[in-house]
């Protein structure tokens, strides 16, 4: 056994002895160690590479380590470490500008969090505070974050143990795939889905509703594109009764789909943008809330009850003006879109065609998803077993994957290229062809 074998094991033991997972049995922790990265890449101690086609959480969309951005939190280190949010601070307004710069028009206020859990949070808070109204309607297949409002306001099982917050309704989104409208288009689906969210409006009481909290295209529920209508539907909904609507791009902005926000590619204009990931690829924690003019407006001369610590943190806001301006730079939202449109796209099509296990593929930019199925007629899930085996082969061959419950999400760095898709794709492709051995 080599030294760097002995910090593998070390950190093993450590982390079975001491740290406390989220989301996990704390029985069977992970035995996978990452000790650095670079791009697309990260390394164990020993030297083991790992692809990584799940950038960690949906977040290092700029890649591993990028030298600019590493740089400029270095730099903020020597200059100011930390401040009181109530402060002026050059960094956190550099931050602030170039966040609303890719903002849509009328949008000049960023309220910083420390991710995107608290951004959903605070946004919901401000709508609550901006209509004197309550609830907040959001669908099931969703994922907010694990705060009060957040975890509440997520559709999936984490919601169930976590009911305390008040005032939350959930009703279906469009999925044209396991549709809830027996629609067989991606227009019957997206009018059926609208006519059941006006009904859950008015049945609800529209004076009662703050508002709609959406993600622009759900990302851990399984990165559904919106069909053609929904997202306008939505809004015009919410205009018609006073409600406002926030779009969730914590996991879709910032270059994800090939766009700096999600919302951009489906004609509708949001009121409150929740955001976080992507803004600096998670280096330093951050997120926040962009807030429209009229909103932002009422807290002109009344005190927004809402604030934390290390809201705004130099080092974070630092972390995202090189991030951002990287990405201006070196066209890593172009450079998302071309993947997804030549490489990544047209491969899992390839793979579709291939295995029958593949019941559909789903996406744009770096943000797709194949859904796996026991049998492409009754498009049975496939099962949870055979999921495990899977991400287990693909973490074996070196490529580390998102596997949520019966889909494998391809969602590599926004800087990935198409050399790296193919060894990704043949990694999948050999994993793939082992459903159904013991």
């Amino acid at each position: 056994m080599t030294e760097n074998d002995d910090l593998d094991a070390i950190a093993r033991e450590l982390d079975r002895e001491h740290v406390f997972h989220s989301w996990s049995a704390q029985a069977q922790p992970s035995s996978l160690v990452v000790a650095s990265g670079r791009g697309c890449r990260v390394w164990d101690h020993a030297g083991r590479e790992y692809l990584d086609f799940s950038s960690q959480l949906v977040n290092v969309n700029i890649g591993h380590q990028h030298p600019t951005v590493v740089e400029a939190i270095r730099e903020q280190a020597e200059l100011l470490t930390t401040i009181a949010p109530s402060t002026v601070n050059l960094a956190r307004g550099e931050a602030a500008k170039r966040i609303v710069a890719r903002a849509p028009d009328g949008f000049r206020k960023v309220f910083f969090t420390n991710g995107g859990a608290d951004a959903n949070e605070n946004a919901i808070r401000m709508a609550r505070l901006h209509t004197g109204r309550d609830k907040v309607l959001s669908t099931y297949r969703s994922y907010h974050g694990n705060t009060g409002a957040a975890i509440v306001s997520t559709g999936d099982w984490r919601r169930i143990p976590n009911e305390f917050a008040r005032g939350h309704v959930h009703f279906f989104g469009p999925y044209l795939y396991r549709s809830e409208f027996w629609a067989t288009t991606p227009e019957q689906e997206s009018e059926r889905a609208l006519q059941h969210l006006r009904r859950v409006i008015e049945s609800e009481g529209p004076s009662s509703i703050a508002a709609v909290l959406l993600e622009s295209i759900p990302g851990t529920a399984g990165i559904m594109l919106p069909p053609p209508g929904y997202l306008a539907g939505v809004r015009e909904l919410c205009d018609a009764h006073g409600i406002l609507l926030i779009l969730d791009e914590v996991m879709a902005g910032f270059g994800r789909t090939g766009r700096w926000f999600a919302f951009d590619g489906y004609d509708v204009r949001p009121d409150l943008i929740t955001f976080a990931k992507g803004v600096n690829s998670g280096y330093i924690p951050t997120g926040g809330v962009i807030i429209s003019d009229p909103i932002a407006k009422t807290f002109d001369e009344r005190v927004f009850p809402g604030g934390l610590t290390y809201s705004g943190h130099p080092l974070a806001m630092a972390s995202i003006v090189a991030t951002l301006d990287a990405m201006q730079a070196e066209g890593v939202v172009e450079n998302a879109r071309a993947v997804g449109e030549t490489a990544i796209g047209p491969a899992l099509a390839g793979l579709a065609e291939k295995h029958e296990v593949i019941g559909e593929v789903r996406g744009e930019g770096v943000f797709w998803a194949m859904e796996l199925v026991a049998d492409r007629t009754t498009r049975e899930p496939l099962a949870a077993a055979d999921m495990g085996r899977l991400k287990a082969g693909m973490v074996e061959r070196g490529l580390l994957p998102f596997v949520q419950d019966n889909r494998i999400h391809v969602v590599p760095p926004c800087v990935v290229t198409a050399d790296e898709v193919a060894e990704a794709v043949a990694i999948y492709d050999e994993v793939l062809s082992t459903v159904g051995e013991n």
